[in-house]
């Protein structure tokens, strides 16, 4: 795993439900369980700190830094698309979104990255469709300065929304995709039987991969897809997995979390020193 991709998995998995918050020891040590040496976690952090995503906030327990109000936000959205049961309702509508990025390559290539994480594919040249709007679309072009116009409508011929799905996605690839990540939540679920830090490895790892599709899969409808569409066991064996593992990875969590605080009788700075 990136390091980047090992802070944010763990802010956005397990910190959540700790106020956001951990000692910059117990970041580095979590990431070293996924293969992230100390040093590449702490750039990690220095740069989602310069980008906002994260802020200093040192406290008793020791030095260390929260998630941002728009980091929260973000990756809240973000782990409620990577637990969702399923894809949600769908009206046969199409939400179709033409941006004029302009400008250099690289935002233009921020921008397409963009617009696949929320959900969108190009349909052609600047325009990218969705089966739904995205609620963050607005705030995310804006604040990479692209002009957009958007509509949302149904086909003439709503037949034709699986040839447009189709078109747009590569759903062969997809599905294949979908095919080796089942095969990778069964490797998952046993390497993560062995103890607690196998355990939150493991279920690191495997959310990582999943969360890979968020780029991928708009959560297309039933409707516009085959019926015997890999996608739908993928997710039914990366939820039944990451429950499995979860009492136990989050235990190493606890743990590593406890290990960070200050001993009885030392200032929070030596412990922090100690720990880095």
């Amino acid at each position: 795993m990136h390091a980047r991709s090992a802070v944010v998995d763990l802010y956005g998995d397990h910190l959540r439900r700790r106020g956001w918050w951990a000692p910059v020891s117990a970041v580095v040590a979590l990431s070293a369980t996924v293969g992230v040496r100390p040093p590449a976690a702490r750039t990690a952090i220095s740069r989602l700190v310069a980008q906002g995503w994260l802020t200093a906030d040192p406290r008793a327990a020791g030095r260390g830094y929260a998630a941002s109000a728009a980091a929260q936000d973000r990756w809240d959205l973000a782990h409620a698309r990577v637990y969702a049961a399923g894809p949600g309702p769908w009206d046969g509508r199409w939400h179709v979104v033409h941006v004029d990025a302009g400008g250099e390559r690289r935002r233009r290539d921020q921008v397409g990255t963009t617009l696949s994480y929320l959900g969108y594919g190009r349909l052609g040249g600047g325009t990218w469709v969705s089966p739904r709007p995205s609620p963050e679309l607005a705030a995310s072009l804006d604040r990479l300065g692209a002009r957009w116009t958007a509509v949302h409508g149904a086909l003439d011929a709503p037949s034709e929304a699986p040839a447009l799905a189709a078109q747009v996605w590569d759903l062969s690839s997809l599905g294949s995709a979908y095919a080796r990540f089942e095969d990778l939540g069964v490797r998952a679920a046993d390497e993560g039987a062995a103890d607690a830090r196998s355990a939150y490895a493991a279920r690191t790892r495997l959310v990582h991969e999943w969360r890979r599709f968020l780029f991928l899969d708009p959560d297309l409808p039933a409707a516009v897809l085959p019926s015997d569409w890999a996608g739908h066991r993928a997710r039914q064996v990366f939820l039944a997995t990451a429950a499995t593992l979860a009492p136990a990875a989050d235990r190493f969590v606890e743990l590593t979390l406890a290990a960070s605080a200050p001993a009885p009788g030392r200032s929070s700075s030596a412990t922090s020193a100690r720990l880095d």
